[in-house]
């Protein structure tokens, strides 16, 4: 992949590595609300909409699909507006789908805003990303070890958070908390300044064609779940071959499209991807299924669960900031394997000979490792090896497909637990952290120096 380019960076922001890290932190953080606090309060959810358990866990499935399609999106987007314009328009769909969830009279309209919602946290999330990875080499480590940190409290506390504000207030406000985001924006605007657009124009086609083919397969994965018809899952298959057909022609058409060939068939981005599919997975269906679990089998109250969720959070707090320092070698990768092959391992054995409640637990702190870590290290790795014209787009794209993979992980323990157990469910989607896990030792450690 190429590491030099014409394109010079853009002048920095005169703020300190600190300063700017704890922002950019603080800019993403809320992001992680809306799977992990999300997932806490989902038997509320399916209680107050009369929905199945399973037809409930598109509020985690949607805000995936979106919150990947908006970051790909926003992230292309951003490098053609730049980043400051892209933020803005993110506030602005973020606050529209906090509206609509808090207003939602029925459940169709309630994924519709948390669809909306998510998109706006996309373009947080590109743009948090793309001015984090678009430091100098010498502030870049600084940076992301803080805004790994940062984003890991985030991570820590939203269990906990979820459970505080379902069981005090609404299970409303827990579902746009993602929203806090918006808080952040006005201090981030003069880095996002930072970041004008090349005027790159954005590949539509490319785009559509992507978003298209993991919608379709995120919706017939839960076929059954959704109660869909024969002619119409028939459809959704037609459509899912037809867009990875045309998405495969159009990259060889367009090489420098949307998902570019030089992306698309490099071995680092496709590494990457797998871990952040498989690990993003794990942990989406554990949050899908472990609430559950613990609120019907052994009667928690949703503060109870989410107080009991906090303590793994923190381990992936840990992970993040562990990550952060181990991107320059080969430690990051057994890291990653360390983290996503335990999460595999404890959430098998919940499926497979009933652990209890204390194997569950820790089968979710490993997946919340593996979601805090997953981000620090691809995050680092792929800045290292891009122009800077190419890292907004990059970084979307890949933080799409990692988001497809939470949909799948949750959209997949969703449809099997209408035939069977909700453990055994969760057992068998283990298959992707572990998946994760052992792709994790072929991650490149970051390259030392990255010359604009």
């Amino acid at each position: 992949m190429t590491t030099t380019s014409a394109v010079q960076d853009p002048p920095r922001s005169t703020s300190g590595a600190g300063s700017t890290g704890l922002r950019l932190g603080a800019l993403f953080g809320p992001v992680i609300f809306g799977v992990t606090a999300a997932g806490v309060a989902l038997p509320d959810v399916a209680m107050s909409m009369g929905v199945r358990p399973a037809v409930a866990g598109w509020v985690l499935t949607a805000h995936a699909l979106a919150l990947g399609v908006g970051t790909a999106f926003f992230g292309r987007l951003s490098e053609k507006w730049g980043v400051r314009n892209t933020l803005l328009t993110g506030a602005l769909f973020l606050a529209v789908g906090a509206a609509l969830c808090l207003a939602a009279p029925d459940f169709g309209t309630l994924i519709a805003g948390r669809f909306v919602q998510a998109a706006g946290s996309g373009a947080v999330t590109s743009s948090a990303l793309t001015l984090a990875s678009g430091a100098t080499p010498e502030h870049r480590t600084k940076i992301l070890g803080i805004f790994g940190a940062s984003m890991a409290l985030f991570s820590s506390t939203a269990t906990l958070m979820g459970g505080m504000v379902t069981d005090w207030m609404h299970w409303r406000l827990t579902l746009v908390l993602p929203a806090l985001s918006l808080l952040l924006v006005p201090f981030c605007l003069d880095l996002a300044a930072s970041r004008p657009g090349y005027g790159k124009a954005v590949d539509v086609t490319g785009g559509v064609l992507l978003g298209t083919g993991a919608t379709s397969l995120l919706l017939l994965i839960q076929a059954s779940s959704l109660d869909l018809g024969t002619p119409l899952v028939i459809a959704l298959a037609l459509l899912l071959v037809l867009s990875a057909a045309g998405l495969v022609a159009h990259i060889g058409r367009r090489p420098d499209g949307f998902l570019s060939r030089e992306l698309a068939t490099d071995r680092t981005f496709l590494v990457s991807s797998v871990i952040g599919i498989g690990g993003y997975a794990g942990l989406f269906a554990a949050m899908y299924a472990v609430p559950q679990i613990l609120a019907v089998q052994y009667g928690w109250g949703v503060f109870k669960i989410g107080a009991w969720l906090l303590p793994g959070a923190v381990v992936g707090a840990v992970a993040a900031r562990v990550a952060s320092k181990m991107t320059a070698g080969r430690g990051g990768g057994l890291l990653l394997t360390g983290t996503a092959v335990s999460c595999a391992a404890f959430l098998g054995i919940v499926g497979l000979v009933d652990g209890g409640i204390v194997v569950m637990l820790i089968g979710t702190s490993m997946g919340m490792a593996t979601f805090a870590a997953t981000q620090v290290l691809t995050t680092a790795v792929l800045s290292s090896r891009l122009d800077p014209a190419q890292r907004g787009g990059a970084m979307g794209v890949l933080n799409l497909l990692f988001f497809v993979g939470g949909g799948i992980g949750s959209a997949a323990a969703g449809t099997l637990s209408e035939h069977m157990d909700l453990t055994s469910a969760l057992a068998a989607v283990a298959a992707l952290p572990l998946l994760a896990g052992l792709v994790a030792l072929m991650l490149p450690p970051a390259r030392a120096q990255q010359e604009a």
